[in-house]
């Protein structure tokens, strides 16, 4: 079999960590398995190293700040390869461009485009454990690139399918995908099997667990994922196309606090304006998310809509720039928001979700701003403060405590 393993910051955080995951891949590869490893940066390293370059340039360029956060996980790598060569178990540390991983040329949330799996086959042949840097690629000028905080779950999967791997199996900090963040709602549970539709919304809608763009990978390359801890043999969260076990209403509840809220005022009332918007800011590559327009009024609507707190200065110079071409009359952006969201394929089949969604909050005297609705999905923007409160409202009024 093969199998790869990726491991986060916190499970690679000190020598302790890394003798301990040492120890669970060499168990693996002991079995006669052949076993790749993927791994973040140490601890908090990369925030370490963000806080050194904006101390020396407050807009640090993009380009050099990959070049310096790719530092981290080539740290880890090499620091993993020689705790194995300690217990005498042969294994070689890669780091992108050995690879290599393929990416585009978007500095900082670049996309891998594909992977040369020559170098690696060769050092499996050679029964070597494989250590490659997550997070990290090569563009076609030969700079490094970075694929956005999380990416390493990225480039598990991407090894994955690029492998074809046996088994993908994610370990973090938490013992598997829970109802909640149970370090904010404690009577979460922890779920057994999760579709990955579930899984990429929960993902996008800031649960923490797993990169969304690897769920993305995974669910279009058919790649089995298991979301475990590094810290115990827990039996962990399957991620899976159809879940066997029976269909919860919902699946879990996200609160992201890392969105902020644009309202573009005064736009003429006719076709086409939306568009022009939204283009401008795609043309920037700035994700929109939950949007929401008004009904026309003196010729004129409103368009409000969330991005990332990152994108929030990018995305009101590019509009403030075109404000002639877009003929808004004012921009106005709000930073302390919540986005809460209710996650389920159940949804589907029952009507109510919604209502019920709304009555917890309104039993809290949360108030709603806007609301955003999928087939799986309910997600409403609230005030920051309102947030953890009324993310246990809703988890209880659905019945997910333990």
């Amino acid at each position: 079999m093969l199998i790869v393993k990726k491991f986060g910051g916190t499970s690679v955080a000190n020598k302790e960590r890394i003798f301990h995951v040492a120890d669970r891949c060499i168990a693996e590869y002991q079995k006669g398995n052949d076993v790749v490893v993927v791994l973040s940066a140490m601890g908090k390293y990369t925030d370490e190293l963000i806080k050194m370059a904006k101390d020396i340039n407050e807009k640090p360029p993009k380009r050099e700040l990959d070049m310096l956060l790719t530092i981290g996980e080539q740290m880890s790598v090499a620091l993993m390869a020689m705790a194995m060569n300690q217990r005498r178990v042969p294994a070689v540390s890669l780091n992108a461009f050995q690879v290599t991983m393929h990416t585009t040329s978007d500095h900082g949330n670049a996309r891998l485009k594909r992977i040369d799996t020559e170098r690696i086959r060769r050092e499996l042949e050679n029964r070597r454990i494989v250590i490659v840097t997550g997070f990290q690629g090569v563009n076609k000028y030969d700079d490094y690139t970075t694929l956005g905080r999380g990416g390493s779950d990225t480039t598990a999967v991407a090894l994955a399918a690029a492998l074809h791997a046996d088994a993908c199996e994610i370990y973090t900090d938490v013992d598997g995908v829970y109802t909640a963040d149970p370090r904010k709602v404690p009577g979460a549970r922890k779920l057994k099997e999760i579709t990955y539709d579930e899984m990429l919304d929960l993902a996008t809608l800031g649960a923490g667990v797993l990169h969304n763009r690897s769920v993305e990978m995974a669910k279009k390359y058919g790649v089995p994922l298991v979301v475990r801890s590094s810290l115990n043999d827990s039996e962990g969260t399957v991620v899976k196309e159809v879940t066997t076990v029976e269909r919860m209403l919902i699946s879990g509840v996200a609160l992201d606090t890392d969105a902020v809220r644009i309202a573009v005022i005064g736009i003429k009332d006719m076709p086409g304006m939306a568009f022009k918007v939204f283009d401008t800011l795609a043309k920037k590559k700035i994700n929109v998310d939950v949007i929401l327009q008004s009904i026309g009024r003196a010729g004129t609507k409103d368009i409000s809509f969330t991005v990332n707190k990152d994108d929030l200065e990018d995305a009101v110079a590019t509009l403030e720039e075109n404000q002639a071409r877009l003929g808004y009359k004012e921009l106005h952006s709000e930073r302390n928001i919540a986005k809460l969201s209710i996650v389920g394929a159940g949804m589907m089949s029952n009507p109510g979700v919604a209502a019920k969604m709304f009555e917890s909050l309104y039993n809290e005297g949360v108030n709603i701003n806007m609301i955003s609705t999928s087939e799986i999905r309910v997600t409403v923007l609230i005030n920051e403060k309102d947030g953890i409160r009324a993310m246990n409202a809703v988890h209880d009024a659905f019945g997910l405590t333990d």
